[in-house]
């Protein structure tokens, strides 16, 4: 059995001197972070395609089973909406190929505004997708979790091409006002979508939301550890990503959730141990 967990980035100012070592190249930081999780979000391929040397570092810095679910670039989801976007998508696939099967997930993030109307186009852009990889998709459009005609018409597309369906919890986070600035920042930002708890392949893909508190964080996943632990019963894969606003934890957080679960179910493979971090210097 094997538990993948993750955070949103590999590198953060906070974690310096405490997570990763400090001072620490920017083409180490992705290695000491894979020493924390085995897993990560890769949330900057939204803005740009990485150069291909780039992502080769990034190959190089990581196990073959580490595992990157990376966000197709916004040209394609967001300004063509999944249409005549073939060039951008090429690059983009050209771009990521030296990461080899650390590519666990294309993850499809798509806007608000689309919505069930949109589907079609989805299922469209889906079928013309290479086989070579998985795809995972993330919605946020609030007819997707109230409408259940909607919420049906949506798993069946992902269903007939193997495609998971991503929910980002931000129940937790919601249930109280915020009392940080990151928290009141994520407030305004962050989608407040209902849990969904359904997976429709082996590999399901689950994005939380917790809380600046470390406590509050650990109580809003109790519901996940059911979750999660009932997956790995049945023979699935799953991917956990912790998020909290200020995400100055996550790495530990990631990793207190993947021992939790162990709890219940020892035979779940451990994580890699984390590089000694010295005390930090200025020189």
């Amino acid at each position: 059995m094997r538990l993948h967990v993750g955070c949103a980035m590999w590198t953060h100012r906070s974690w310096q001197g405490r997570f990763l070592a400090h001072p620490l190249p920017a083409n180490e930081r992705l290695r000491a972070y894979a020493g924390w999780c085995n897993a990560v979000e890769g949330n900057t391929t939204f803005y740009a395609t990485p150069a291909r040397e780039t992502v080769a570092s990034w190959a190089q810095q990581t196990d073959p089973d580490f595992r990157f679910v990376l966000k197709l670039p916004r040209a394609v989801t967001h300004d063509r909406r999944l249409t005549g976007a073939d060039e951008e998508l090429r690059l983009f696939l050209d771009a990521i190929e030296p990461l080899g099967p650390r590519t666990h997930a294309l993850w499809i993030q798509l806007p608000g505004s689309f919505g069930p109307a949109d589907v079609p186009a989805l299922a469209r852009f889906l079928r013309g997708l290479p086989s070579a990889h998985r795809y995972a998709v993330e919605v946020r459009h609030p007819a997707f979790f109230d409408d259940p005609g909607a919420a049906r018409t949506l798993a069946e597309t992902l269903g007939r091409v193997g495609a998971e369906w991503v929910p980002f919890d931000t129940t937790a986070f919601f249930r109280t006002p915020p009392t940080s600035d990151a928290e009141r920042e994520a407030w305004t930002r962050k989608p407040r979508t209902p849990l969904r708890t359904h997976a429709l392949t082996d590999r399901p893909i689950v994005r939380y939301l917790g809380r600046d508190d470390p406590t509050r964080t650990v109580e809003g996943w109790q519901p996940w550890l059911d979750v999660v632990t009932g997956w790995l019963r049945e023979g699935r894969s799953p991917t956990v990503f912790v998020h909290t606003p200020d995400n100055a934890d996550a790495p530990e957080l990631a990793r207190r959730f993947h021992d939790e679960v162990r709890a219940r179910l020892p035979e779940v493979e451990p994580l890699p141990e984390p590089a000694p971090v010295g005390p930090s210097t200025l020189f």
